[in-house]
């Protein structure tokens, strides 16, 4: 594996409210090769929510293809969020502690890797990972109402 691009998001309702993250998957080809949608809990903000897309990205990257392959594929996260891509860049400060943790908690995940670029793309080039977040919510809702 040499390039894998993993487009990510998070989503809050309420924020903080219910949240869930969406995470695709895809080869040199622009090919779909796994994708995730999975719910975060209650109490949580939107921010939380994109920071953990990256985090479960990152970490899922690795149980599924191992230590040896992150350690030469070039990956390129590819988030909506502007705010999160600019401070995972350097570029903002992060002044929000919670926040400072999943920065610091990416930053340990990121030397397992050979290279790592986090790039800000528009919302409706990330429809996939959005679909996928609002289907975690909707199923966790569902499941609350049922009795």
């Amino acid at each position: 594996m040499k390039k894998i691009t993993i487009y990510t998001d998070g989503g809050s309702r309420g924020n903080p409210g219910k949240a869930a993250l969406g995470v695709v998957f895809y080869n040199e080809r622009e090919q779909i090769i796994k994708k995730y949608g999975e719910y975060l809990g209650n109490n949580l903000t939107n921010n939380d929510a994109e920071y953990s897309a990256v985090i479960f990205a990152l970490k899922k990257f690795k149980a599924l293809f191992g230590k040896a392959i992150a350690e030469t594929s070039e990956v390129e996260i590819r988030s909506d969020s502007e705010l999160m891509v600019k401070q995972l860049n350097g570029e903002y400060k992060i002044e929000n502690e919670k926040i400072q943790k999943f920065f610091i908690e990416i930053w340990n995940l990121k030397i397992d890797f050979k290279s790592i670029k986090f790039k800000h793309i528009p919302r409706e080039k990330n429809k996939e990972a959005d679909r996928l977040v609002n289907e975690a919510l909707d199923s966790e809702a569902g499941a609350k109402t049922l009795f």
